[in-house]
């Protein structure tokens, strides 16, 4: 029997990886300890050599730890999409957000935006860019640190528009979810995952990440908030 498999993942995917944690060991035997931050720290964690046998982030992010030497090449699976969502404090005035034009309209009139860190708050900052706005915007961007969730930020008032990966943002209390970004600025992060370098037991990390990437995940994800791909 395999020891447990220590793995790492940011926070975005942190509870469809425990409740998917469940159903793998009830169906195979194999047991997840796993430990999730944010994600540019468990990157830099993994690149430290810290010994974990999976590391699970964005499909960005598993490349260059493959690059560099700290996942296996041959390992890399993508398992799940999940869209960026944003939401305003309970009981708040809720813009209308269901097309570009008005998604922008929205963006320009909040007060405050919140605006996370890793690969979707890259991709938001890239959209208002497109937008011509960045610059004006910056002042009113708020980015928490990692590990905090934009939701909660908006929760407590300190942002009024906040933009998260859905799945962050669903089990959070205090916030009305607006629904994802509208057609033509929708933002998806792949998450992909990898077997560690550091792994000592290589086959059943792959059998854990076959599990994740199999039909029998894709209803647990779909209530996450996430896509099976």
């Amino acid at each position: 029997m395999a020891q447990a498999i220590r793995a790492i993942s940011s926070m975005a995917t942190r509870l469809l990886l425990a409740d998917l944690a469940r159903d793998c060991q009830a169906q195979s035997g194999l047991e997840l300890r796993l430990e999730s931050v944010g994600g540019v720290d468990a990157a830099r964690r993994v690149q430290a050599g810290e010994a974990f046998d999976a590391v699970l982030l964005a499909a960005d992010a598993i490349e260059r730890l493959i690059a560099s030497g700290h996942v296996r090449p041959d390992s890399r699976i993508d398992w799940v999409r999940s869209p960026v969502a944003l939401a305003v404090r309970a009981g708040a005035p809720q813009p209308d957000v269901g097309s570009e034009a008005a998604l922008r309209q929205a963006v320009q009139a909040a007060r405050s935006l919140g605006v996370s860190t890793g690969p979707s708050g890259t991709a938001l900052l890239q959209l208002f860019e497109r937008w011509g706005l960045l610059e004006a915007l910056r002042p009113r961007i708020i980015t928490p640190p990692p590990g905090v969730p934009v939701g909660s930020l908006v929760a407590s008032g300190a942002v009024e528009l906040g933009f998260q990966q859905l799945s962050e943002l669903l089990p959070l209390p205090g916030i009305t979810l607006l629904g994802t970004l509208p057609p033509g600025c929708a933002i998806e992060t792949v998450f992909s995952a990898g077997v560690c370098a550091t792994s000592a037991q290589p086959d059943a990390v792959r059998a854990y990440l076959d599990f994740l990437a199999s039909p029998a995940s894709a209803d647990c994800k779909r209530r996450h908030g996430m896509m099976p791909l």
